[in-house]
């Protein structure tokens, strides 16, 4: 049986990347995982690596939502910045579709925090997934855990929890941009 804690709603990229931040979420939260990822190129990578987070989910008996996958609506968000280099305009702005996203269904849980396990990536600028979250938490009146979890050896224990538990691990970050060698 949960704890009597309040929800929080992670917004997740990966079973890689979340297994850190769940664990260190719920010392003080039940988090409920949101993987919503429309930048995941191509289907059938975005099929293994949701199928993944729902496997570790269900393990670990963690509430979970999955968001449509509209690659669509992505390309179309980003348009003109497919040149971007990694850590560029294009991360910004997918920064940005995504914690939009997770925000507004945090607001439709009626759950008043949310958080990304993006952070946890050394491939990732905290401060430009910190400002995408604030003002995502802003345009929903609700709260934003800016947390970096890379901190405190925060890569290397998720990545422990993804050798121990034999997740799949990508090699890349997702949209089929990020391929480019």
């Amino acid at each position: 049986m949960k704890e009597n804690k309040p929800k929080i709603l992670l917004h997740a990229c990966c079973a890689v990347c979340m297994g850190y931040p769940t664990e260190l979420l719920k010392e003080n939260y039940n988090p409920v995982v949101f993987f919503y990822n429309p930048n995941i190129f191509p289907e059938e990578e975005y099929i293994r690596r949701r199928d993944e987070l729902i496997r570790y989910c269900e393990e670990q008996e963690y509430e979970y939502i999955i968001g449509e996958y509209e690659p669509e609506k992505w390309y179309a968000y980003i348009n003109g910045l497919e040149q971007e280099p990694e850590k560029g305009l294009r991360c910004n702005k997918c920064f940005e579709y995504r914690l939009n996203e997770a925000a507004k269904k945090t607001a439709e849980l009626g759950i008043d925090i949310f958080t990304t396990t993006l952070t946890v990536s050394p491939h990732k600028i905290s401060q430009n997934i910190f400002a995408e979250g604030e003002k995502a938490a802003h345009n929903y009146n609700i709260n934003f855990l800016a947390q970096d979890f890379k901190k405190q050896n925060g890569f290397l224990k998720t990545m422990e929890i993804a050798k121990k538990n034999e997740f799949y691990r990508q090699q890349y970050c997702g949209c089929e941009f990020s391929i480019r060698k």
